[in-house]
């Protein structure tokens, strides 16, 4: 039994299609076959500068300690943390299962229902990693719309429920607040972070773990994500994508939106994914819903709230969320 484990934990990684979709098309369509890996490295080596800048970024983050920052955000007054808790949401550095114990410090704390959906909606769209990564696939305009579609859509859910609150709803809000964290490390809302983290042995160890885990991580998710985009672009037709995503309209774009809540991909496959769908024919707005949308309903961030809160909150924030991506979608098609 711990064998099979350990052989399903083997092959069930990414790399397991990075090796057997290419040398699928070589034995169902060899000439096509350089024509996918080319896609695939050519869109690769474009992308490591910026993995370079997102490791050493996130690294630097995690060994400052930058955490403890955050939880500024969620003092004083009400409309003062709604903001800060928009705007710094896309900057937490966390990982996925970090969210839990973070939203439940805050909620143990008295942190107010508006912050804290403020920071739930803007969290898992944009961190300074996925900030390169998506500025590497979709380009520099796409990225910052991303990134302000981020601290919109969190100041825009934050206000919405304090109005809900002020009219009478989620007088609970709350289920039982988890006491334990997952084990990523020490409180979020504890200390203060020390920027020259070079001074010190231990945080320079753990700049470099970081560095190393999230360079293994960051290559192997999008070397993934440029295999797969390189077979959308080889296999998909045109015609389907444009069918279905491809108008400039509002149709296309909550279609978009509706369609990326349930397949969620990560930050860090989506973009390549996304460009690719693009060349086929994908509007930039039908792209931008499906983005915001898809992060909007990432696995960790649902499981957060569903463990933490009632279904009327719930229910609130994916609204809220599918809302926002269809509004993101629309600027962004204006816009661009």
């Amino acid at each position: 039994m711990f064998a099979g484990r350990r052989l399903r934990a083997t092959v069930a990684t990414p790399w397991t299609i990075v090796v057997l979709a290419p040398l699928a098309v070589l034995l169902l369509d060899r000439e096509r076959f350089v024509e996918v890996l080319a896609i695939a490295a050519s869109a690769l080596a474009s992308t490591l500068p910026y993995i370079a800048l997102a490791v050493l970024l996130i690294a630097g983050l995690k060994a400052s300690g930058a955490e403890g920052a955050l939880g500024t955000a969620f003092k004083g007054r009400e409309n003062r943390m709604i903001l800060l808790a928009a705007l710094f949401g896309g900057l937490a550095p966390f990982c996925s299962c970090e969210v839990i114990p973070f939203i439940a410090a805050l909620l143990a704390a008295g942190a107010p229902l508006s912050a804290i959906m403020a920071f739930w909606l803007s969290s898992p769209l944009i961190d300074p990693p996925t900030l390169f990564i998506t500025a590497a696939a979709l380009g520099w305009p796409f990225a910052i719309g991303k990134a302000a579609a981020a601290v919109a859509l969190g100041l825009f859910g934050g206000f919405v429920v304090k109005a809900m609150i002020a009219g009478g709803l989620f007088a609970q809000p709350l289920k039982t607040i988890p006491a334990k964290s997952c084990g990523c490390g020490p409180s979020p809302l504890e200390g203060r972070p020390v920027w020259r983290f070079w001074n010190e042995g231990e945080r320079r160890t753990a700049f470099g773990e970081a560095l190393r885990e999230n360079a293994l991580f960051l290559i192997k998710w999008l070397t993934l994500a440029y295999v797969l985009e390189a077979l959308l672009i080889t296999y998909v037709p045109a015609e389907l994508i444009a069918g279905l995503v491809g108008g400039e309209g509002p149709f296309s774009i909550a279609v978009a939106a509706a369609v990326g809540m349930p397949a969620y991909l990560n930050s860090y496959v989506a973009p390549p994914l996304l460009a690719g769908l693009m060349t086929q024919g994908m509007s930039a707005g039908a792209a931008m819903a499906f983005m915001v949308a898809g992060a909007v309903s990432s696995i960790p961030a649902m499981a957060a709230v569903w463990s933490l809160v009632g279904r009327g909150v719930f229910a609130a924030y994916l609204g809220l969320g599918f809302a926002g991506a269809v509004t993101a979608g629309l600027i962004f098609q204006l816009a661009v």
